[in-house]
């Protein structure tokens, strides 16, 4: 079956979902303002029922979700987790995103899963794989994906492919879309020692169908040296707002997520986030 084209999200600036939040969510759609849409981790209602499922139907009623994937490990070596999968492809039946994605990474081994999103090398051979791992997640799902760029501590050498034209090829050769982590440029960038503002501007905003803002934070490393962590603990960096300015004067309004998940705050706090993001977005314009 081929896959559905890519069902658009708002392009206004969403939130990640979480269970301390549900009950504000409710209450700010019985106001008549629910927030523009929300993302949420779908192994998280992988269960068959309970309460996580009566909130978030509930919920799905006045915002529209997008289902961001962590554990089909697509880059292993034995491919997407099957059982994820399939749990994903109910999960789907049930609420019908209106976007799905997951990450250019791997997290399983043959007896192990790895709590982590690990790195793929980006060769030709990890090329061919993910462009058929990706083709037979949206076979299953019917219908197209994103994938995310991965935030990165290292990098392999001898790589055939810069990560942008990695991803551009995936997404050309597989039919799937980009979700643009503008931290992750952010974080990769400062670990890499690069500069983030010319490796964004190489992204084809024609691919991209989601973006993603967070903060992070940066530590001593053992080596006497500085590392970003990807930990998305804190308010947006000024830095990444900046980012992101750049690339919508270019590219045009696109859904944009406020990524908060440890230390989550409260439902005010990152509403004020989301509603510096939909400010962003309505003033920028577009480069001509």
């Amino acid at each position: 079956m081929p896959p559905r084209p890519l069902r658009e999200l708002p392009q206004r600036a969403g939130f990640g979902l979480k269970p301390e939040h549900y009950a504000d969510v409710l209450a700010a759609a019985e106001r008549g303002a629910p927030p523009a849409w929300a993302e949420v981790h779908p192994q998280n209602y992988f269960g068959a029922g309970g309460p996580p499922h009566r909130w978030l139907t509930a919920i799905a009623e006045h915002v529209p979700l997008s289902f961001h994937s962590v554990g089909l490990s697509l880059g292993s070596a034995a491919g997407a987790d099957t059982g994820d999968l399939e749990s994903l492809a109910t999960l789907c039946d049930r609420y019908e995103p209106a976007m799905v994605s997951d990450h250019l990474s791997w997290s399983n081994g043959p007896d192990d899963k790895f709590p982590d999103l690990l790195p793929i090398p980006y060769s030709d051979a990890a090329l061919d794989h993910f462009v058929r791992e990706v083709g037979r997640v949206q076979d299953r799902l019917g219908r197209s994906m994103l994938i995310e760029n991965p935030s990165r501590y290292l990098a392999y050498a001898g790589d055939d492919w810069e990560e942008v034209d990695f991803l551009h090829q995936l997404c050309r050769r597989a039919g799937c879309g980009l979700l643009l982590d503008i931290n992750n440029v952010e974080v990769s960038a400062f670990n890499l020692g690069l500069d983030p503002a010319p490796w964004l501007d190489r992204f084809d905003p024609a691919l991209v169908g989601e973006v993603h803002v967070a903060g992070h934070s940066r530590k001593a490393d053992d080596m006497g040296g500085t590392i970003a962590i990807d930990d998305h603990g804190s308010a947006v960096r000024n830095s990444c707002w900046d980012l992101l300015a750049t690339f919508r004067r270019h590219a045009g309004p696109k859904p944009v997520l406020i990524e908060w998940d440890s230390d989550v705050p409260d439902f005010a706090v990152l509403m004020a986030e989301v509603a510096k993001a939909d400010a962003l977005l309505a003033r920028e314009p577009v480069d001509a």
